[in-house]
């Protein structure tokens, strides 16, 4: 087949039109068979050069025109507009790869055709609040279901990096930092995706817990501490979602870099856990042709990205010396092909439709009615009366709250659903109405998400008066709320992909505007909109508080919902907030000066490589071996209604069984979220499980936990296994770490498990 041929079928599959029905004789595809058996027969007859295409990927046209690379002139008119496009094999039935950043909603599209819209899904630590695997299937489904709608067929999610570092830039990207919740959430986030015939990643492997740095920085760590924590949390989503691609990540583990790591791509996720699919390099994570492919690379992402083209003529010329042997090139190609046969990609092409907005929208809004976090309620100041018998006044005082909700930066951005008066971008501190782009808009724009709080809360509110003040002359808002019944500030932290936050504070004059105005109005509700912990110097002094992360498309509406009754409050914290940066294992991020200005990436690696010294105890588990208190523990969250946890039974054994009862003793219905820790006879105290149930008012429901037995192990490295030891375990249950509401001890026999 010529170029301009070629150059037609990767037109016709991209832009989701039929391919004709292929010839007798392509036994392939027949459904019947297995994935592998289908990858098989296809693959005896690919010619090398067929192989070679396919674990060659280029830059896709989501990026600015001058990223592009050296993408073959007659491919440029045919690619999508994508975060990277693997060119297929037309002749054997096999689709282009039409990739998109993910994780948040469809991230990639032609924004500037009309009708290309996205609906902008609230941040994954906002899902890995709600502490619900129905709500992360749901989303992971509706973008998954966008993405077939416009074309693509592999989706850049399942973002799952550990929060060892609450001001990595990232960390609204990812779910928490306990391996239990992020595996179980991401993995539900993964399945809703593929169920659509859609190839979800996960990423990014592994341990790139900040981004100062990234793409130099080594994540230093001892194996069998990694294997407890965020190894853990992969091998987990792993096994939950079975994802059909993992995408390596930028940094180097113990000095090697990740995509060419061979303890992490060959030893322990191929071997130890038996992956099955393959291996994507990070967006300009790749640095070798040899050394990656042999030692567990299987496609070179971004050609026009890294450095230089690796896996183009290099590989070729490696695979004909036997630097990489021929058989390595096989396995590589059948990952891929395995995957497109187990996701449906083959059997299910993509094609241009339009996405069903509402119903997308209500699975946003849903979502972050589950995750938003009620922190502080002091003497029931929430719900607010909806049409009282005294007209209220509501001051809404900063945050931009009459244009939208914040969102975080980088390449999970989504051009949010919204009409052009109300979607708007913030650059360089001026506010402009979003332009449709057919490339990612800059990692320094400000997203804000429609709808307005502003409309938001005047709509549910009933009949009251609500004035808004943006916050950022201090006497005005003063004033303003001197004048009102009920003062609400919106409160944000923004951040982005490529850089870390210097600290943990509010930015600006935020936390001088909540004293001021909590000062002078004491029904004081602050909405913090925020992509991970901050320090809260004004918490005794206001009334409520709410954390909102980034809701998302109907953010706006899930806060007021929340604020006036009509949703009793559910989500529990994923991650743990600290009192002070003192209290962190790193008080300064390791590559940035006391005064927090980034250091350059470039330079002497060693430089910036991270020693994880806490090892395994990430997050409350530190807290826990410090001995210190947070200002909020994980797992905290409060409601509307009151729950109560007793009658815990224990089984023990092999592992560990919890039941118990759960009452809601409050007059309204709510959701209790249950939580099962387990402290064993070494080690810290880690999460089991948890059981998420809704409760009419006076209701009492019953639940079982069991906990996987490698939560209640310690990995050792040596033989290669976990290892329970034998002894007694103390089981406690309750609404969040710190709550102890009952307990009892358990014995536990010996045992071993294989990863």
């Amino acid at each position: 087949m010529d170029g301009k041929s070629l150059a037609v079928a990767i037109f016709c599959a991209a832009a989701g039109m039929a391919v004709a029905q292929p010839p007798a004789g392509q036994p392939w595809m027949n459904t019947a068979l297995t994935a592998d058996a289908r990858a098989d027969l296809v693959q005896a007859q690919m010619t090398r050069d067929e192989e070679l295409t396919l674990v060659h990927g280029f830059l896709g046209t989501a990026f600015a025109p001058g990223f592009r690379g050296n993408i073959p002139n007659w491919i440029r008119p045919y690619l999508p507009g994508s975060a990277g496009f693997v060119p297929g094999i037309p002749r054997l039935g096999i689709p282009p790869l039409n990739e998109s950043d993910a994780s948040l909603g469809v991230a990639n599209g032609n924004h500037m055709r009309p009708g290309d819209t996205a609906v902008a899904l609230p941040s994954s630590i906002l899902t890995a609040a709600s502490w619900n695997t129905d709500v992360a299937y749901a989303g992971g489904a509706m973008i998954g279901s966008e993405a077939r709608n416009k074309g693509f067929n592999v989706l850049l999610a399942g973002g799952i990096n550990l929060m060892r570092e609450p001001r990595n830039g990232r960390t609204f990207e990812y779910s928490g930092e306990d391996p239990l919740l992020a595996g179980v959430l991401v993995g539900a986030s993964i399945r809703g995706i593929q169920d659509q015939h859609i190839i979800s990643t996960i990423k990014h492997f592994a341990l790139n817990d900040q981004e100062t740095a990234r793409t130099v920085m080594s994540s230093d760590i001892a194996d069998a501490d990694a294997r407890e924590s965020d190894l853990l949390a992969f091998e987990i989503a792993i096994e939950h979602g079975d994802p059909g691609a993992v995408m390596c990540s930028y940094n180097r583990l113990n000095r090697v870099y990740a995509c060419e790591n061979n303890y992490l791509l060959n030893e322990v996720l191929k071997q130890d856990w038996a992956y099955r699919g393959f291996v994507l390099s990070d967006w300009g994570a790749v640095h070798s042709t040899v050394d990656s492919a042999n030692h567990g690379l299987d496609q070179e992402s971004a050609n026009g990205f890294d450095s230089q083209d690796f896996f183009g003529e290099p590989l070729k010329q490696a695979v004909a010396l036997g630097a990489v042997t021929p058989t390595r090139l096989h396995d590589m190609v059948h990952r891929i092909l395995r995957s497109m046969f187990a996701k449906g990609l083959v059997d299910h092409p993509p094609g241009k439709r339009p996405i069903d907005l509402d119903s997308d929208l209500m699975v946003a809004q849903r979502a972050a009615e589950e995750g938003i976090v009620l922190l502080k309620n002091a003497n029931n100041l929430l719900p607010l009366p909806v049409k009282p018998k005294h007209r209220q006044t509501i001051a809404l005082i900063g945050g931009r709250a009459d244009t939208g909700v914040f969102s975080g930066g980088g390449s999970s951005q989504v051009i949010p659903i919204g009409d052009s008066q109300s979607s708007e971008i913030l650059m360089g501190g001026a506010v402009t109405v979003i332009q449709g782009q057919p490339w990612q808009i800059p990692k320094q724009t400000i997203v804000l998400d429609p709808p307005a709080p502003l409309d938001a809360i005047r709509e549910e509110s009933g009949n009251a008066r609500v004035r808004y003040d943006d916050g950022d002359d201090i006497a005005s808002a003063v004033d303003l709320a001197k004048k009102s019944d009920v003062a609400i500030v919106f409160a944000r932290q923004w951040m982005r992909e490529g850089i870390d936050a210097s600290d943990l504070l509010l930015f600006g004059n935020q936390n001088d505007l909540i004293e001021a105005v909590a000062e002078t109005n004491p029904n004081t509700i602050v909405i913090l909109e925020t992509g991970g912990p901050v320090v809260m110097p004004w918490l005794d002094k206001v009334s409520a508080v709410l954390e909102a992360w980034y809701p998302g498309n109907r953010g706006a509406n899930a806060i007021a919902r929340i604020l006036f009754g009509a949703v009793n409050p559910s989500g529990r914290l994923p991650v743990t907030f600290p009192a002070a940066e003192s209290q962190l294992p790193r008080p300064i991020i390791t590559g940035q000066n006391p005064i927090g200005r980034t250091i350059a990436t470039y330079g002497t690696p060693t430089a910036y490589d991270v020693i994880y010294s806490e090892g395994p105890n990430v997050g409350y588990k530190w807290f826990e071996q410090q001995r210190t208190e947070p200002l909020f523990p994980f797992g905290f969250g409060l409601s509307y209604t009151t729950f109560a946890y007793d009658g815990l039974k224990i089984t023990g054994g092999r592992t560990i069984s919890a039941s118990f009862d759960i009452h809601n003793l409050g007059d309204r219905a709510g959701k209790a979220t249950a939580q099962v820790y387990v402290k064993p006879p070494v080690g810290a105290s880690r999460l089991i499980g948890w059981s998420k149930v809704d409760l009419g008012p006076g209701e009492t429901k019953h639940a079982t936990v069991t906990a996987d037995p490698r939560l209640l192990a310690l990995f050792d490295s040596d033989a290669n296994l976990w290892r329970v030891e034998d002894g007694d375990y103390r089981v406690t249950i309750g609404g969040s770490f710190a709550d102890k509401a009952a307990a009892a001890v358990v014995h536990v026999t010996e045992s071993t498990i294989r990863p």
